[in-house]
């Protein structure tokens, strides 16, 4: 007698836990908010992100700068950990000034964006900005970049431990750096100014005789950084499907205020808010998904308790492919030219 079939696992959602309750009188059918809420929702608080953002550089260079101050073999290992947050913290600010909602001052959002938050941690923001939209206008269809990174799971877990792997011996990181080479020989203006940031970083740190702090900033990056950035992103919208409802492109789990330091800082955690409305600044979002909630759209069973349980259901053996139109680079959108 053959054994049982067992039955292909999916990381969609089924139908049920996706109500057709929406337009409502404070959303409308795409689940963004109707105009006077949604004004209000979209206001930026430029003094409140001033601070924001000397925080994110305090972690992070200050980080790095106490180690090279304390110049002991414990305070680098320090500084090696806390880069993990520092980079997310960054990296996720530099991403809110690539949807231009840092600062109402565009020149201001984008200065502060670039050359203080996302070059330092080597993100492209102009070129991410141009990729980065390609992923809002449509999830997971032929134009998204970084489709090869979302499909295809659930993974066995010999799949699951050989990408964190990679992410973790610097692999990942290395084909990252070889695309910013490549682009800064073919004369591309951000790269070149992405590695003059680095330059000035890597001369202040020979100068005041500390290179170990620049050689933690770039491996802290290359590694742990790496395995954080790929659990957050499989966590938005592994092996969900394209489609118009955001239900199906995005994930929603829990948040803890564990993984808002670590991994999901500045709300990011709140991802299916930030898709169904990207013009929602980033203090606003738990605001915008609590009015989903209440609307009836999401429901509690679909959200995930935990990261930890969405990433054991993310790499639980069988796989169900789910079918995903057009093909995409598997080229990581942050070093994008």
């Amino acid at each position: 007698m053959a054994a049982p079939v067992k039955p292909l696992r999916t990381m969609v959602p089924p139908q049920e836990l996706l109500p057709d309750v929406l337009p409502t009188d404070r959303l409308n059918n795409r689940g963004m908010a109707t105009r006077e809420l949604r004004d209000e929702l979209r206001k930026i608080s430029n003094v409140g992100n001033v601070f924001t953002v000397l925080g994110a550089v305090t972690v992070s260079f200050g980080a790095v700068a106490i180690a090279g101050y304390l110049h002991t073999w414990w305070a680098y290992l320090g500084a090696f950990v806390l880069m993990a947050r520092g980079h997310v913290g960054l990296n996720i600010l530099a991403h809110e000034a690539a949807h231009r909602l840092l600062f109402s001052n565009r020149s201001v959002n984008d200065f502060v964006g670039r050359w203080i938050l996302g070059y330092p941690t080597y993100q492209a923001m102009l070129a991410y900005r141009r990729a980065h939209f390609a992923h809002h206008r449509d999830e997971m269809g032929p134009e998204e970049p970084d489709l090869s990174l979302y499909s295809g799971y659930p993974v066995p877990p010999d799949s699951w431990r050989r990408k964190l792997r990679r992410d973790a011996t610097g692999i990942s990181a290395y084909k990252n750096f070889r695309s910013l080479a490549r682009a800064a020989r073919k004369g591309a203006r951000e790269a070149h100014q992405i590695l003059a940031v680095h330059a000035v970083m890597i001369g202040v740190s020979v100068l005041v005789a500390r290179p170990l702090m620049y050689v933690i900033w770039i491996v802290s990056w290359s590694s742990v950084w790496r395995v954080s950035n790929r659990l957050r992103s499989i966590a938005e919208h592994g092996g969900l499907i394209r489609s118009k409802d955001r239900r199906l492109t995005t994930h929603v789990i829990a948040q803890s205020p564990i993984a808002r330091f670590w991994m999901v800082p500045y709300n990011t955690g709140w991802h299916l808010a930030h898709h169904v409305d990207m013009g929602v600044p980033w203090r606003n979002l738990p605001r915008l998904h609590k009015e989903l909630v209440d609307s009836g759209w999401v429901v509690e069973e679909l959200e995930y308790p935990t990261y930890r349980a969405f990433w054991r259901a993310a790499c639980s053996g069988d796989v169900k492919q789910p079918d995903v139109e057009g093909a995409g680079s598997g080229q990581s959108s942050m070093l994008s030219f």
